[in-house]
């Protein structure tokens, strides 16, 4: 039976380096906090999936906002340094890193931006590699909130395709099809980078607990700055 694993890509949420977008309208602490319950709540929901999880890691875990929560949801995972030149190269390398990691099992691979991610969301995307060479999440900002692969030399183009930007989706979409790889498109989400992604992610229907706290705190205390 093919093995098929979880790969989620996290920064430690330690304020002034997590969410700078959204800090320059919270705070950078707000925004940290903000960072910490996403996470959390991503890994959670992984958790539920009962497929085994490989977090790349990068940052300090002591300076981090919610650390003693942050570190208690690491400990259900495998956690391995980041490593890599730029975003795009960190991610074609954790790609690489989890699939050894795991038995060479294919890789759903999610950030910690879209806490209103589910178990549902993550085994969803693992299916399609039943009958495709990846699935794509295209997020609603244009770029991408998830990566299936069951091969990680598929992820490997990742390292070509500039990040952060509008187009990012769609040039992964095109990076992947260039190379002849079916591909499955998962539903769109949004992930969180601004303020407005905040308030309306906290209201998703399947927004982790934590998360909609933290959000609905963080932008109501603009309203008395």
């Amino acid at each position: 039976m093919t093995r098929v694993g979880v790969l989620v890509m996290a920064k430690a949420p330690v304020a002034g380096q997590a969410k700078t977008r959204l800090a320059a309208d919270v705070g950078g602490e707000a925004a940290a906090d903000v960072a910490a319950a996403a996470l959390v709540d991503t890994l959670g929901a992984v958790a539920r999936t009962g497929l085994p999880c490989v977090v790349a890691w990068s940052g300090m875990l002591a300076r981090a906002r919610r650390a003693g929560e942050v570190a208690a949801a690491l400990r259900r995972c495998l956690v391995v340094p980041q490593r890599g030149d730029g975003f795009a190269g960190r991610l074609a390398a954790a790609h690489h890193d989890a699939a050894s990691m795991l038995g060479d099992a294919q890789v759903v691979q999610i950030g910690m931006d879209t806490p209103q991610v589910t178990a549902d969301h993550v085994l969803a995307a693992a299916a399609h590699l039943g009958r495709h060479d990846a699935a794509l999440g295209i997020a609603a900002d244009g770029g991408w909130w998830a990566l299936a692969v069951r091969d990680p030399g598929l992820a490997a183009g990742l390292a070509k395709v500039p990040m952060s930007r509008e187009d990012t989706g769609a040039r992964t979409l095109q990076m992947l099809v260039h190379h002849r790889t079916s591909v499955a498109l998962l539903e769109v989400l949004r992930d969180v980078d601004t303020v407005d992604d905040a308030r309306l992610v906290a209201l998703h229907p399947t927004c982790g607990r934590r998360f909609a706290s933290a959000a609905t705190a963080a932008t109501a205390s603009m309203a008395h700055a």
